[in-house]
């Protein structure tokens, strides 16, 4: 799960990566060298993760021309970010501005700060079509009660009233970790070549986690700023929501990384998201086909029996789902049932109830 959790078994232990920087940047402001040209720097996050890593690449002094900073990635919008991106304009970055700003995907703790730096430096944002429009789109539920499709959706699911009454008082805080989006883009589009700080830059782009997350790979520097597509200690959330019951995103994730793996070749340094930068991303790759796959085979043998979704947490997820983690667990797993079902492997049927019930095909 993309908090923390990762689906990994004793027969599945992780491969073993080299993380390359000993010394990573403080949250705050403080920047590291990861290439030349391209800085490294952590801004704050709440929960478990603590940080989002983000990247400042070298366009030149900040003319009429439009060079400066380009940012990769913003971090969460609010003050602490705020504060964090003005100490580093202050510090290591201070004497440019920002040419460009390319966002990975649309979740608040990479999005979120885009609106600030692009008006504050009238700067553009680059970024996938889809990544905007579902932004803005789930932007626009901010303060709206939880629709009735979305309850239905997680009453099937199996939750009792008291998880659904949850739910239904925190629905629509996405927004909340937006400052105000910029109101246009500069699309990018898997394929796409781009000119970043004097170097050829190609923009990969991955589903699953989220509808067309760009990364961003360097073959002359051997970077890949890889987004939440690939991180090395956790597993990146993939899930199905209520917008979407009948989803498959779990394939489109797993056909995203083993196309990544062929397309990147492996001896790039892997700038994640979150973690540290690492060597090794192929053998991560094949590390998180193989926990989905053995994670969909103990889900298919448990299923001999019907179930509901809240039944089937033990075997995909090795730690406790409280209510907090109710929403990201239900989505994982029922992006792993869905997934069983596209491949002809699960049945689904509802009873009187509302509630679903997933068995086995004979």
């Amino acid at each position: 799960m993309r908090d923390g959790v990762e689906q990994t078994y004793p027969d599945h232990p992780r491969p073993k990566l080299n993380y390359p920087f000993d010394d990573p940047p403080k949250v705050g402001g403080e920047v590291r060298d990861v290439a030349p040209g391209v800085k490294w720097l952590r801004m704050p996050l709440g929960g478990a993760l603590g940080f989002i890593n983000v990247w400042a690449i070298d366009e030149g002094p900040l003319d009429e021309n439009g060079a400066g900073w380009a940012i990769v990635d913003t971090g969460m919008g609010g003050t602490a970010t705020r504060d964090s991106w003005r100490a580093a304009f202050q510090g290591a970055l201070a004497g440019k501005g920002v040419s460009r700003v390319f966002v990975t995907h649309m979740h608040p703790d990479h999005i979120g700060m885009s609106g600030y730096l692009t008006r504050k430096f009238d700067a553009k944002l680059w970024i996938t079509r889809l990544e905007y429009l579902t932004c803005r789109s789930l932007s626009a539920d901010t303060g709206r009660e939880a629709p009735d499709d979305a309850v239905r959706f997680f009453r099937a699911a199996g939750w009792d009233e008291d998880a659904l009454e949850h739910y239904k008082a925190r629905f629509g805080g996405f927004g909340r970790g937006l400052h105000a989006l910029p109101d246009s883009f500069r699309r990018m589009a898997d394929g796409d070549e781009v000119t970043i700080g004097g170097k050829l830059w190609r923009v990969v782009v991955g589903s699953g986690h989220s509808p067309e997350h760009a990364c961003l790979h360097c073959p002359e520097l051997k970077l890949m700023i890889s987004g939440d597509q690939v991180l090395p200690k956790i597993s990146s959330n993939v899930s199905v929501f209520p917008t979407e019951p009948d989803g498959d995103p779990l394939t489109d994730w797993l056909t995203s990384l083993a196309r990544i793996r062929g397309k990147i070749p492996d001896d790039v340094l892997v700038l994640p998201a979150h973690n540290d930068p690492f060597h090794g991303l192929h053998a991560r790759i094949d590390h998180l086909i193989g926990g989905h796959e053995r994670g969909l085979a103990r889900l298919h043998g448990l299923l001999a029996e019907p179930k509901r979704v809240v039944d089937v947490f033990h075997v995909l997820f090795r730690r406790v789902i409280d209510r907090n983690l109710l929403g990201l667990a239900t989505g994982e797993s029922l992006a792993h049932l869905n997934c069983l079902i596209a491949r002809g492997q699960v049945t689904r049927t509802r009873d009187a109830k509302g509630v679903d019930w997933y068995r086995a095909r004979a």
